[in-house]
């Protein structure tokens, strides 16, 4: 219980320094957003007007910067974000919401199969040491991890969209669809996802492989897992419930992470191929000194990070007795 109370309490200790943090970050940039509304007008604009957008916009000069910071906290924690500049005059709730799915699925599902298929690979690899196996495949997936997203999204966008016309060059349905829960448009969505998915995938298994890999000779040498070898246990059972479940301890947390920042989106990747994702988003917004689209997109990425990592804490606790012990 005094575990439990301590992760809370780090949590909204955490929560409300971040908080601060993308308040006051967005407010050190030149410029503000009402200016540059206005300069989409070129100037035919009055003050009055100016006042109103800065109002709006949660930037205005009449106030203090302290009470700007409480209304700011309150509109945050009853869900008013405010209104966004890229997307003007949508509210920023709509508009996040509305490209957090996308993201969600593509760079979701990526990581979680990444995570995955780098830790299995990372057991087998370790399991077989210096075999054919663990000869081939780790050195191949961390070449392919030294790469760049942007370097491989544009390789295979030449190669699988414009030359083989396999896929699409980009978006995450076609233009002529409807956005719908049909099958035609579902299949539509899986085919634009491929190639972004596939670079994602690639190029971030190679960081588990090795991780997993080194974890697992390091556990294969333990005392436990000879005693397990010497009472005759089945190879199987002593790869995966006695050596991974332990090496796969140390990892959680960066896998914690990595669905956390999940909601932040591949942003090179969306760029490159145009996907509607919250990464895309969040660039639209910086070009913009979007500032309530950018402080909801970096609020929801540290709720999620904080939301993931203290999950995981406490699937620690269920993987490793030892930490029961401790807490």
């Amino acid at each position: 219980m005094r575990f439990v109370l301590r992760r809370l309490g780090f949590f909204l200790l955490t929560l409300w320094a971040c908080l601060t943090i993308n308040f006051v970050l967005p407010r050190l940039m030149p410029g503000n957003p009402a200016i540059a509304m206005m300069a989409r007008y070129k100037g035919k604009l009055n003050g009055t007007a100016l006042k109103a957008l800065e109002i709006a916009f949660g930037v205005n000069s009449n106030e203090s910067a302290l009470r700007q910071y409480f209304s700011y906290l309150g509109n945050t924690l009853s869900g008013h974000f405010g209104t966004s500049l890229t997307f003007f005059p949508e509210q920023v709730s709509k508009v996040v919401f509305s490209a957090l799915p996308w993201t969600l699925g593509l760079v979701g599902v990526t990581t979680v199969l990444a995570f995955a298929v780098g830790t299995l690979v990372g057991v087998g690899s370790a399991w077989r040491r210096n075999g054919a196996f663990d000869s081939l495949l780790p050195p191949l997936f961390v070449i392919l991890g030294a790469f760049p997203y942007f370097f491989l999204a544009m390789l295979a966008l030449l190669l699988f969209a414009v030359t083989l016309h396999w896929f699409p060059q980009g978006f995450g349905y076609s233009g002529t669809d409807t956005v719908s829960f049909t099958w035609h448009f579902v299949a539509d969505v899986l085919r634009h996802a491929v190639l972004p998915g596939l670079t994602i995938l690639v190029t971030s298994v190679g960081g588990w492989v090795l991780t997993m890999r080194n974890n697992m000779i390091s556990v294969l040498a333990e005392d436990y897992v000879r005693m397990a070898r010497a009472k005759g246990l089945s190879p199987a059972r002593i790869m995966f419930n006695y050596a991974g479940r332990n090496a796969v301890l140390p990892n959680l947390t960066g896998f914690a992470m990595s669905l956390g920042f999940v909601v932040s989106g591949a942003i090179l990747v969306e760029y490159v191929f145009d996907y509607p994702g919250v990464g895309y988003m969040l660039l639209q917004a910086v070009e913009n000194e979007d500032y309530a689209l950018m402080q909801t997109l970096f609020l929801f990425i540290t709720v999620a990070v904080l939301v993931a990592v203290l999950v995981m804490d406490f699937v620690t606790i269920v993987l490793d007795p030892r930490t029961r012990v401790q807490a």
